[in-house]
């Protein structure tokens, strides 16, 4: 994917080749039951970026079946949706890969998440951050890819705002901590569109993914509304926005969840 690819582009695209990664990185010492420390300290943009909509990705993937395309200019700290849209997105990269090789051998796709890290797009996980993986092999075999600009909470459309970046880690070896999952310290707040406020969207019922979806669907309609963009281009905007929460579980046989949209995205 460049700055000048088009929808028709997605037609043709590899989805063995969906995530470049950049590694195996050899960590000297690492044995299996160590933990590797990851400290995040820088992200470049080089300018641009695109969110898509591909068949079969997504939270309303029934819903939206034709590729869509939608690219992103990125000015130092600011994501522009659209020329004169007044539709600025704050710029908070994350890598939405990062992982030590699983202890398992054979052929691992890199879409789902594991014990040994990989694609979590936990947007907190960005600079200032140390995220922790426990060592499956020796060496550990660390891996870093799928970088974004931003990204809502639940990345619901199957892409955030993705783009190529200049990513500086630095690893620590730490013999003294056993963990089975990764882990992660970030700093706060979450995140910086939080001074305006939100528009929320909320839905209850018995299965938490359908809750989710009917909160998005909700969302959509109110974009597209206030904002006045194609649905495609709600779609897209929200999986770079908005935040999918569980507002509550605990109430068995209905539960709640919600879509958080910040409001000071808009500068109209």
């Amino acid at each position: 994917m460049t700055s000048s690819s088009k929808v028709e582009d997605l037609q043709n695209f590899d989805m063995s080749k969906l995530h470049t990664l950049t590694g195996p990185i050899f960590v000297r010492n690492a044995l299996p039951g160590d933990t590797l420390e990851v400290a995040v300290q820088s992200m470049a943009h080089q300018g641009w970026g695109y969110t898509v909509i591909t068949e079969g990705v997504g939270l309303l993937a029934d819903e939206f079946t034709r590729p869509y395309l939608h690219h992103w200019r990125l000015e130092n700290n600011t994501c522009i949706f659209k020329h004169n849209s007044g539709i600025l997105v704050p710029y908070e990269p994350f890598c939405g890969i990062m992982g030590v090789a699983p202890s398992e051998k054979g052929y691992f796709n890199t879409l789902p998440p594991r014990s040994n890290g990989g694609n979590f797009d936990v947007r907190s996980w960005g600079v200032g951050s140390a995220v922790w993986f426990p060592v499956c092999v020796p060496g550990g075999l660390f891996s870093v890819g799928d970088c974004h600009a931003a990204q809502g909470e639940g990345e619901v459309c199957g892409t955030a705002i993705e783009c190529p970046m200049t990513v500086s880690l630095r690893f620590t070896l730490r013999k003294d901590m056993k963990i089975v999952e990764p882990r992660a310290k970030t700093g706060g707040p979450l995140r910086k569109a939080d001074q305006a406020g939100y528009y929320v969207t909320s839905e209850h019922g018995p299965d938490l993914l359908e809750d989710a979806r009917i909160a998005l669907r909700y969302m959509l309609d109110y974009l597209q509304t206030q904002a006045d963009i194609t649905r495609e281009e709600a779609y897209v905007l929200a999986s770079a926005v908005v935040d999918l929460h569980i507002s509550q579980i605990v109430n068995v046989g209905n539960y709640v969840v919600s879509a958080y949209l910040p409001l000071s995205i808009f500068h109209h």
